[in-house]
């Protein structure tokens, strides 16, 4: 189980860690890519603060554990992950676009908070 739960928290990180990277060096991009079902309505510092918390919680969910530095924050951070992608999920939803990527890495992040609290510590 905790061989899982590592793979899981590297898939997270590193999915999370490419999104967020995206919004935050490469807006333009993005934008072209997200507003091909008309405007999205995110500003640009929305967008950036959404992507340096992505970039935050990839970097909590391993380094925490990984170091053995207070390892209960990878644990909060899949929760924080875990929320960023409750919320995209609404906001796909919302603008009638296939909300299957945020709700798998929704899942994972709930799979990795429940693994690590009642099963591997």
């Amino acid at each position: 189980m905790n061989i899982a739960l590592w793979v899981l928290q590297g898939m997270l990180a590193f999915a999370f860690l490419f999104v967020g990277s995206m919004k935050v060096f490469s807006y333009e991009k993005y934008k072209a890519m997200t507003e091909k079902n008309g405007p999205s309505g995110l500003t640009r510092g929305l967008v950036t603060f959404i992507g340096v918390c992505e970039i935050a919680g990839a970097f909590g969910v391993v380094l925490p554990m990984a170091l053995g530095i207070v390892p209960s924050l990878s644990v909060w951070a899949a929760v924080g992950l875990g929320t960023i992608a409750l919320l995209a999920v609404g906001y796909h939803l919302r603008r009638h676009e296939p909300p299957m990527a945020p709700g798998v890495l929704f899942l994972m992040a709930v799979f990795v908070v429940v693994g690590r609290v009642w099963f591997v510590r």
